[in-house]
């Protein structure tokens, strides 16, 4: 008989019938009868069940599994027994040796009936009790890396720019402000403006994964004051276009190898198929979608400028069922509602060049062809009533040849929920921010 005294994960058990090895994780199920003990451990890989006969007194494994309460750590070391009537693997683990390496309180805080605010209260325990929370984040771990693997290849420079700034960025709105030893600081609301500033710097195409802060009160299941915001700006470009093509063919790569790795479990914990998109998405300028919007009832008195939630909805209902695409692009919005610093287009000085991209009806991304011209930046900042003070840092870039750019932002967690098919933005992070949430 093999003694291993290293930890054997869960999932690799099978590989040690017949072998003596150490299992770590938290207990779950506990049956304990008059002549048996049944303990079902859970690590972060899979579930393993525990069978002990009772020897009555004297018997220590059976006063250490009697000693157990649910979500108890342990260390428990016995021999893996092929068992076909065992539903978790058709094996089992006889244990010779119990270690309780710390005994949980009983009752938990949270059980499986527990509402989403409670849940977040205890997010340690509510992640780790449920496979599909832990299956989340190793989802995120690969689509993150399918996203830099990508930019990579293209030759993208990663960056971390800096989160605390001296001035409110844009307009100075939903910006949260701090002490900052003799003065005030703000948290960034986007690396926009640092991004812009790597691109003058000779940086030819700049990402960053990173915190980004919004002091919005929105308490939308969509927003969070708080995220990860995937960003991306390329120099030297043509045009818009090649920044809606970078970013469908990222995401076409990453959710490529979120669907090879996670497919299956995806499907199995979620219900939900991970779809890798073909490319290109489908394009529509802002103004055909309202027209498709308005012939179906939506905004009948054409007072919108924007889409609303709903309309991103029908809209993207109306694009899956006339392509059979899942996301869109949706381009050219009016420069009323678009920051200074987007490109304006040359035959309609109205309309930017910019755009959202949505997917299943939720916006994930806001991007544009950059203003690289000091003059025409000048001009756009003073026609939103903008004083260039603040700004004076950000618009020194821009008189010293800073070349033709853009870029986009995509909010993290949005993909995630729409991958995954989740309700709340809050179940897509760890520990979610909003107006009402600063703990844990």
């Amino acid at each position: 008989m093999i003694r291993s005294t290293s930890r054997t994960l869960v999932r690799d058990l099978r590989r040690h019938l017949g072998e003596t090895v150490s299992v770590r994780g938290w207990a779950t199920t506990l049956r304990r009868q008059s002549r048996m003990q049944f303990v079902v451990v859970r690590d972060h890989t899979g579930t393993a069940q525990i069978t002990h006969r009772r020897r009555g007194a004297g018997d220590a494994v059976e006063a250490a599994l009697e000693s157990l309460t649910a979500e108890s750590a342990v260390r428990i070391t016995g021999t893996v027994v092929d068992n076909p009537v065992v539903k978790l693997g058709g094996l089992e683990l006889v244990p010779h040796e119990v270690e309780v390496l710390n005994r949980a309180e009983a009752p938990l805080p949270i059980d499986d009936r527990t509402g989403i605010e409670q849940r977040l209260d205890r997010r340690f325990l509510d992640v780790r009790r449920r496979p599909e929370a832990g299956l989340l984040f190793a989802v995120q771990t690969t689509l993150e890396q399918g996203m830099r693997e990508f930019a990579y290849a293209a030759g993208a420079t990663e960056m971390h720019t800096p989160k605390l700034m001296g001035a409110a960025s844009e307009s100075g709105a939903d910006v949260f402000a701090l002490d900052y030893f003799d003065r005030s600081a703000y948290l960034a609301q986007s690396p926009q403006f640092f991004k812009q500033m790597a691109i003058a710097a000779g940086i030819d195409k700049v990402f960053e994964v990173g915190p980004v802060f919004r002091a919005e009160p929105s308490f939308t299941s969509r927003h969070a004051t708080e995220f990860t915001g995937v960003d991306v700006e390329l120099a030297w470009i043509d045009g818009v276009e090649d920044v809606m093509s970078f970013e469908e063919r990222m995401l076409a790569h990453a959710l490529a190898k979120v669907a090879e790795a996670h497919g299956d479990a995806v499907a199995e914990r979620f219900g939900t198929d991970v779809a890798v998109p073909e490319t290109p998405f489908p394009r529509m300028t802002m103004a055909e979608a309202q027209e498709v919007l308005r012939r179906g009832g939506w905004d009948p008195e054409g007072a919108k400028e924007d889409l609303d939630p709903e309309g991103e909805r029908r809209l993207a209902a109306h694009v899956e069922e006339e392509t059979g695409h899942e996301f869109v692009f949706v381009t050219h919005y009016p420069a009323t509602i678009r920051p200074f610093y987007h490109m304006r287009s040359a035959e309609r000085p109205d309309l930017t060049l910019g755009f959202d991209l949505l997917w299943k009806g939720l916006e994930i991304t806001t991007g544009a062809q950059r203003e690289h011209r000091h003059d025409v930046l000048l001009e756009q900042a003073a026609e939103k009533g903008l004083g260039t003070g603040p700004l004076r840092d950000y618009l020194d870039c821009f008189r010293y040849g800073c070349p033709p750019h853009g870029g986009f932002g995509m909010g993290l967690a949005r993909v995630l929920m729409v991958l995954l098919g989740l309700d709340s933005i809050r179940e897509a992070v760890f520990l979610f921010r909003g107006p009402h949430r600063l703990t844990p």
